[in-house]
């Protein structure tokens, strides 16, 4: 039977090497970003060269009515969904007293409420079929705090508590759920910090080095064929920082 997976905030770093990664293991890829479109379909270009037949939405995965629609076209399109990797994320980095409303429901809305909305409307059709898979994308930053990254850290720690909250619900289904806990990688989420910056951040890390996105979307596919008895986890690959 042809599979299908889902990768959010696929047109850059840990979704699109993810995507791209899936392509040459899955039938059918669904790829989504908030904005980039132009990005977007140069990853289904990628995928559709690996073999796998690609499906592209641009829109907002925090908007409910926005995620219903898509699970609703893609499996009346595809009729299931074998894996959910959500991975859509943001940060925002600063002093806690400097971040407005708007920046917090921001972080909250785009790095856990949209986990909610893909789980919840995506669990029942894997319910349906007593299979599946969901793996989210954390942060190391979610199991200790990060100075100055209040809101993504509650963002993350939210999403470690939710993944293994959501595996006890959904093990009698046979639907494993866990999550990715990273360290620094090498994406445009830390192009906010300067080549200095970055540098001190490598030094305190153990492997001396940030994580490449390839790296990560190498742990998605190992957890993906990993024993269906590993559920609720989450996993941290972060160079030994922690």
């Amino acid at each position: 039977m042809k599979t299908t997976a889902l990768i959010t905030g696929a047109s850059r770093g840990i979704g699109r090497a993810t995507a791209i990664k899936l392509a040459g293991h899955f039938d059918h890829i669904i790829i989504n970003s908030c904005h980039n479109s132009q990005a977007l379909l140069d990853v289904k270009k990628e995928i559709e060269k690996n073999g796998a037949e690609c499906m592209a939405y641009t829109g907002d995965i925090g908007d409910y009515n926005f995620v219903k629609n898509m699970i609703s076209e893609i499996i009346e399109k595809y009729k299931k969904i074998d894996l959910l990797v959500n991975n859509a994320g943001i940060s925002y980095v600063g002093l806690l007293t400097d971040m407005t409303i708007e920046d917090w429901n921001n972080v909250i809305r785009t790095n856990l409420t949209s986990v909610f909305n893909c789980c919840s409307l995506t669990v029942p059709h894997m319910v349906k079929e007593k299979s599946g898979q969901i793996i989210n994308i954390s942060s190391m930053w979610g199991l200790s705090g990060a100075s100055c990254e209040v809101a993504y850290s509650a963002s993350k720690g939210g999403v470690n508590t939710f993944t293994q909250a959501l595996a006890k619900e959904l093990a009698p289904s046979n639907i494993s759920v866990n999550a990715i806990a990273c360290g620094t990688v090498n994406t445009e989420m830390n192009a906010c910090f300067s080549e200095e910056e970055l540098e001190s951040l490598c030094n305190d890390i153990p492997i001396g080095r940030m994580a490449s996105p390839d790296e990560i979307a190498d742990m998605i596919y190992l957890l993906y064929n990993s024993p269906s008895y590993l559920t609720g986890e989450i996993i941290k690959i972060d160079g030994g920082y922690l």
